[in-house]
């Protein structure tokens, strides 16, 4: 199994902000959600798993190569922060292990008849919602 691995402190830039959402009389006055940005070609990463991070689809990651992560889950600023840095390690890790390669396989020959009958039997069915020739 390969080792998880921790995002350095001073690699992410954590802001506090305004949770959305209900939360009472106190939503207006105190920021409990958290910012988090994270420079992908900055940081202290393996170039495979920087290359990685860059190249997966995720929403959360800007055409900058920035990982920005808002969360607003608890009430507390430190358990929001908390869950921030466990969502980014959590990215971070499942990129690191490099992806299996794929083998090439020919179909076998008891799937191919079976690929053939069923375009057959579709291509009959079709052929008789033709007109009706005397």
């Amino acid at each position: 199994m390969q080792a998880l691995i921790t995002v350095s402190p001073d690699e992410v830039e954590i802001s506090a902000i305004r949770a959305q959402g209900a939360g009472g009389q106190n939503v207006n006055k105190v920021s409990n959600a958290v910012h988090l940005r994270f420079d992908i070609m900055a940081s202290s990463l393996p170039e495979d798993i920087r290359t990685r991070l860059l190249q997966l689809g995720d929403h959360r990651i800007s055409k900058d190569g920035i990982v920005i992560i808002k969360a607003q889950k608890f009430r507390s600023l430190e358990k929001n922060r908390a869950e921030a840095i466990r969502r980014l390690e959590d990215l971070i890790n499942r990129v690191a292990a490099p992806p299996k390669p794929r083998r090439a396989t020919r179909p076998t020959r008891a799937s191919i008849t079976r690929r053939l009958e069923g375009k057959a039997r579709r291509a009959s069915v079709k052929a008789m919602r033709g007109k009706v020739g005397e």
